[in-house]
């Protein structure tokens, strides 16, 4: 999607609320990005991305705005935890492997793409098995009167089956034992899943197809996935996904800072933190990754790391991989009045999740602007007396708020129930007062 810096910040706003520095620095690297791509390309090489590092407390929307640009963007997009890694020669995972999830998620993005284009083929091609099982095709030797009633019928039938009046129908479809896609195990070597996926054709070679009595409705879901094997280039498909995760592909490195060795704990450290600092490094330099679809070079993929740097400091990290993230970005704290934007201006804010989510046992919930004030700051003020979980604590305070309303929605049925100033006191007033209770329950 080509889109300006500017309107992809007035995106970001109807979701995740201030923190524009944040937003102008990934809206401007992905911007950079389409520009490359327009450039002659002996240029196009010389150009790296400038991979973005972001410094702010937990739920300060840290996440939030590289996974909802990935997703408005239609990116090839994965997150993942810096502390799941661990040092080449430690029982964990390697740094590698997340170079082939975000392979895997280009996959699936490229694939579910292909399959909208060719939703109509595929759609005919299942109706016309369905249709052979219902009305199996005359022998060659019949008459034209008879054909002509065949054809009859199937038009008929064909009616019947576009309109769902055979859905509840039983009949007998023949599935395959798989298309030889193998997408578990991303955590495993390519050569390792190789010989995994060999093992499954020799195993599966010489078995007849597996037969299954199902409804019509069934059917058409379960035959739509073979139908896209056979009719979907899924060599062309592999070759796009791997082109897209290396030029159009965003890694999210969360928790970072839990990999950084600081000073204060030099005497303690864990042995393979700069461990893992190290083999992260050529990943985010550039360098060739093998994967199941093939080898792929980091050059190109976007890398945003996030950490809340509370014990450790950016300048913890190794130099080497410092300078890998020139572009630091500090993502402000909460504070009472933004807490309150967050509640009523987002798009999907929480107050209209739990509106809806009452709205289906016929319940109106309501919220008096005075009660959604009160509770941006008994949150404010939970997060200044215990730890600064940001946003996340509004989750916590309106459970606690509504949890009797919830309980018995079924006896409010056709209601419209207001939630007021003085209900979030009643609720509350007792655990803020107490601060060990406070921690415990907020």
């Amino acid at each position: 999607m080509n889109l300006t810096p500017k309107e992809t910040v007035a995106y970001l706003d109807e979701y995740i609320i201030g923190q524009f520095e944040a937003k102008k620095a990934i809206a401007i690297a992905l911007r950079n990005r389409y520009r490359r791509l327009k450039l002659e390309p002996y240029i196009q090489q010389e150009i790296m991305p400038k991979n973005i590092l972001m410094i702010g407390s937990t739920g300060v929307g840290k996440t939030e705005i590289a996974r909802r640009l990935a997703k408005m963007m239609n990116l090839p997009f994965v997150k993942v935890e810096a502390s799941k890694y661990t040092e080449v020669g430690f029982v964990g995972r390697d740094v590698e492997s997340m170079v082939r999830d975000l392979v895997i998620a280009a996959l699936n993005l490229v694939k579910s793409e292909y399959k909208e284009k060719n939703k109509e083929a595929i759609e005919k091609h299942v109706e016309k098995i369905i249709l052979e099982k219902l009305m199996p095709p005359l022998p060659k030797g019949a008459s034209e009167d008879k054909q002509n009633a065949y054809k009859q019928g199937y038009e008929k039938m064909k009616d019947k089956l576009k309109s769902g009046d055979l859905d509840n129908l039983s009949i007998e479809v023949e599935l395959s034992h798989g298309s030889g896609e193998f997408d578990s195990g991303s955590d495993m070597p390519p050569e390792m899943i190789k010989v995994q996926e060999s093992f499954i054709k020799i195993l599966s070679a010489g078995q007849s197809n597996i037969k299954k009595e199902m409804s019509i409705k069934e059917a058409k879901e379960a035959l739509k996935a073979e139908a896209a094997d056979k009719i979907l280039n899924n060599e062309a498909i592999k070759r796009e996904a791997i082109k897209r995760a290396r030029e159009e592909g965003i890694i999210f490195i969360d928790e970072i800072d839990k990999i950084a060795v600081s000073n204060a704990s030099q005497g303690r450290q864990d042995p393979s933190k700069e461990g893992v600092q190290r083999d992260l490094l050529p990943i985010v330099e550039g360098s060739a990754v093998s994967t199941k679809l093939g080898s792929i070079d980091t050059d190109h993929i976007l890398f945003i790391a996030a950490g809340a740097f509370h014990v450790s400091k950016p300048s913890d990290l190794i130099p080497e991989l410092q300078g890998r993230f020139p572009l630091r970005v500090e993502l402000n704290p909460l504070d009472e009045n933004t807490l309150y934007k967050i509640l009523t201006q987002p798009k999907n804010s929480l107050l209209r999740q739990y509106k809806a989510l009452l709205s289906t046992e016929g319940v109106e919930l309501a919220f008096d602007d005075d009660a959604i004030k009160e509770i941006a700051k008994i949150a404010h003020m939970a997060n200044e007396k215990t730890e600064d979980i940001g946003a996340r604590r509004l989750h916590t305070i309106i459970e606690k708020v509504i949890e009797d309303i919830s309980f018995n929605a079924d006896l409010h049925k056709g209601e419209t129930i207001l939630v007021s100033a003085k209900l979030v006191h009643d609720k509350l007033d007792t655990i803020v007062e107490d601060e060990d209770t406070a921690r415990y329950i907020l």
